[in-house]
């Protein structure tokens, strides 16, 4: 089972890279998680550029997308919000709506940052973009505040509560690619 990571940190040492890689060590036996690490080479969404073929960067990042189970986030926050970069990768994944590579995908939003929130604000708004794009989003955060001081040297979170919580996070994000899809029932009215 693959998660495909992104972090929303182009910087090489950002917190939110190793927050991925402690995920990693963290998900349960049969699934791996590889980084996506070319956000940074995707242009600026321009609906005039969003045509068959899409730019080569966007198709690698749809491509990647749609071949990983599940999706796992790792955000700083930039102005109490996601960083620019990540949402602009949002936004050309979530075209074509609505058979997007994020349609029905399980994706779970986590974040790092040196304050004392651990990005909260920016999982949140990433989780309320990802739900208006369709992908099925895991219902847990976790925020890594104060995170200049949270890794150890190989990378592991010092906390045995986050790791805790960590591995309890990716556990939940890898079952939702088990748990089955719910399609709403019709609305239909009865005329008598």
């Amino acid at each position: 089972m693959l998660v495909l990571g992104l972090s929303g940190s182009l910087r090489r040492d950002s917190h939110n890279r190793k927050l991925l890689r402690a995920a990693a060590a963290e998900l349960p036996p049969g699934a791996r998680l590889a980084v996506w690490e070319r956000l940074g080479t995707i242009p600026p969404y321009d609906q005039d550029l969003d045509v068959a073929p899409a730019p080569p960067e966007v198709r690698q990042l749809r491509d990647a997308l749609a071949s990983a189970d599940a999706i796992l986030i790792s955000t700083p926050e930039y102005n109490h919000s996601m960083p620019g970069v990540l949402k602009n990768a949002l936004d050309w994944a979530s075209r074509p709506f609505p058979q997007n590579a994020l349609r029905e995908k399980p994706v779970a939003v986590i974040g790092a940052s040196t304050g004392l929130f651990g990005a909260v604000w920016a999982q949140a708004e990433t989780r309320k973009v990802l739900t208006a794009i369709g992908a099925r989003v895991v219902d847990h955060e976790l925020p890594v505040g104060t995170a200049d001081e949270a890794f150890d040297a190989e990378g592991g979170l010092v906390d045995p509560d986050l790791r805790a919580e960590l591995a309890s996070l990716v556990g939940d994000l890898v079952r939702e690619t088990q748990a089955p899809i719910e399609t709403p029932e019709p609305q239909v009215a009865e005329i008598t």
